[in-house]
């Protein structure tokens, strides 16, 4: 296996850290972790520290307060870069996204650029999810994906594995969102780019324990920068196909 870091942004999250860590280290135990704690007020970080010590490849990243969740990856990304890893993962810390797939999505980086956990590729499905939150979610992909005309299926999706020369040209000059829409834009600049993008099915599972992270603000974030996106590649030819899907 490749130098992998899995980078897991948490905020609030001290129920659900040390299962997630578990089950990582369980599905690919050669793997580095990076736990990136916006100054949870739960005493995440500090759980995080006590993992850290305990368990070797376990690493942390203290940020002085909530950011939003593109904030956290790129800080992340940027460290883990900095570091010499071949491979970066994006994963959220309340498991719903299955690290059991993450060998699958990491057979998939050794033809692609991104990989993503997709949740509306053939093969994929949600599980557990309110009928509205999946219909919100399906709607918001689905007007992301073609206001942009990406050729993916899950352009929203959380769960990825970067190349590290690919996500080092992606995040050249800086990204700017901070919640939702940091997974749209930065596969908005991958394809741009001409990275090659697979995607891989998963089963996403609603949280357990914990309270989810999405508000109205950061839909509203969302909309307005996919919206602004969108006119400005009105003039532009459309994103060719990406690469097979797995």
């Amino acid at each position: 296996m490749s130098n992998v870091l899995i980078v897991i942004p948490t905020y609030d999250e001290r129920d659900n850290l040390p299962r997630i860590v578990a089950r990582i280290r369980a599905a690919v135990p050669a793997a580095h972790l990076l736990v990136v704690d916006d100054d949870s007020p739960d005493g995440t970080g500090r759980i995080a520290d006590r993992l850290a010590t305990e368990l070797p490849g376990v690493h942390v990243l203290h940020r002085e307060r909530k950011q939003g969740l593109g904030a956290a990856y790129s800080a992340g990304f940027r460290w883990g870069l900095a570091r010499g890893y071949d491979l970066l993962v994006e994963i959220d810390a309340d498991g719903s996204h299955p690290p059991e797939r993450l060998p699958a999505l990491l057979r998939a980086a050794e033809r692609a650029d991104l990989v993503i956990g997709s949740r509306w590729t053939p093969g994929g499905r949600v599980a557990n999810w309110p009928r509205r939150r999946e219909l919100l979610s399906r709607l918001a992909n689905r007007y992301a994906r073609l206001a942009l005309r990406l050729p993916v299926a899950d352009v929203t999706g959380g769960f990825r594995v970067y190349r590290a020369a690919a996500l080092s040209r992606i995040l050249l000059g800086g990204v700017e969102s901070r919640g939702y829409c940091f997974q749209v834009d930065l596969t908005l600049r991958a394809v741009r780019q001409g990275c090659t993008v697979a995607e891989v099915p998963i089963t996403f599972v609603d949280r357990t324990a914990g309270t989810s992270k999405m508000s109205a603000g950061v839909l509203f974030e969302a909309l307005w920068r996919i919206t602004a996106w969108a006119f400005r590649a009105l003039s532009g030819p459309a994103p060719a196909p990406t690469g097979p899907r797995s």
